[in-house]
């Protein structure tokens, strides 16, 4: 008696795609698997910095310390003696005719000392003690307080002359100070003009260095992209083309065959039994 197999086989032209499918998708993943990645995710893809935040750079280390040059007078050997600061700062602020005035000043102050000593013998003239010893003790405690007064005098004036030279040597140190702020100021904004523009241009190159690595990844992914897009259309194809139902009729087996078969299975079992050895078990 005849046996009847049933079997669902695709259209002839989905087996095809289905056997192109798998295998563009096998040379697919093996060129991804092949392909160097460094290609893709390498050092390349990353922005260096710009020449204008190289610029920004190297003016703010050249800028780091420059105000100092302001609170130095001259080079070499003369920096000690013209600095700004120190307790001989002042002397450089010192009037050049601090000592004519002074010499000036006294002179008069002794002009006017050596008319006041006539008064003095006037006054003993009148009261009858010229020349005696009254008139002599008068003169010299005169002359002992015009003498105080003449150094007092000339102390005050070169004391003057000390402060305004100090004042002018802050003020000078204050300007010197001012110098070196707005310098430290305009090199500031040089440096964020320049580095703002930089950082533009930096993130214009990182764009396209970034536009080039989506390009690379697509290419690389290409071909496995592809594959599956296919594969997806193969799919739907499937979904919309039921397969077809093949019967067929297999002979039933005669006696011989059957006996053939028997005979077998219990030669196989009889092996199994029997062991390599030649005993049971």
């Amino acid at each position: 008696m005849a046996v009847q197999q049933t079997q669902v086989i695709p259209a002839p032209f989905i087996e095809a795609a289905g056997k192109t499918y798998l295998d563009d998708l096998q040379k697919a993943v093996g060129q991804f698997k092949a392909a160097d990645l460094s290609q893709v995710f390498g050092p390349q893809f990353v922005a260096d910095q710009d020449i204008r935040q190289k610029q920004a750079e190297a003016l703010a280390l050249s800028g780091i310390g420059g105000y100092q040059r302001f609170l130095s007078g001259a080079e070499g050997a003369q920096q000690q003696a013209a600095g700004l600061t120190g307790p001989t700062a002042f002397r450089q602020f010192t009037s050049p005719y601090q000592q004519d005035v002074i010499d000036t000043t006294l002179a008069e102050f002794d002009r006017q000392t050596q008319a006041g000593i006539p008064s003095i013998a006037a006054q003993a003239i009148n009261r009858g003690a010229f020349g005696g010893a009254r008139q002599g003790v008068q003169e010299a405690e005169f002359l002992s307080n015009q003498a105080r007064a003449r150094a007092g005098l000339e102390a005050q004036l070169r004391q003057q002359g000390f402060n305004q030279a100090q004042q002018l040597a802050q003020q000078n140190l204050a300007n010197q100070l001012q110098l070196g702020g707005a310098q430290q100021g305009f090199l500031g904004q040089d440096v964020g003009v320049l580095s703002t523009l930089g950082g533009l241009n930096q993130a214009q190159e990182q764009a396209r260095l970034s536009a080039d690595q989506q390009l690379a990844q697509q290419q690389l992914n290409q071909p496995l992209t592809a594959a599956q897009q296919y594969g997806s259309g193969v799919t739907s194809l499937i979904a919309g083309y039921p397969g077809q139902t093949r019967q067929t009729q297999m002979p039933t087996p005669g006696p011989l065959q059957t006996g053939l078969s028997a005979g077998s299975t219990l030669a196989g079992i009889y092996r199994l039994f029997k062991g390599p050895t030649g005993g049971l078990f």
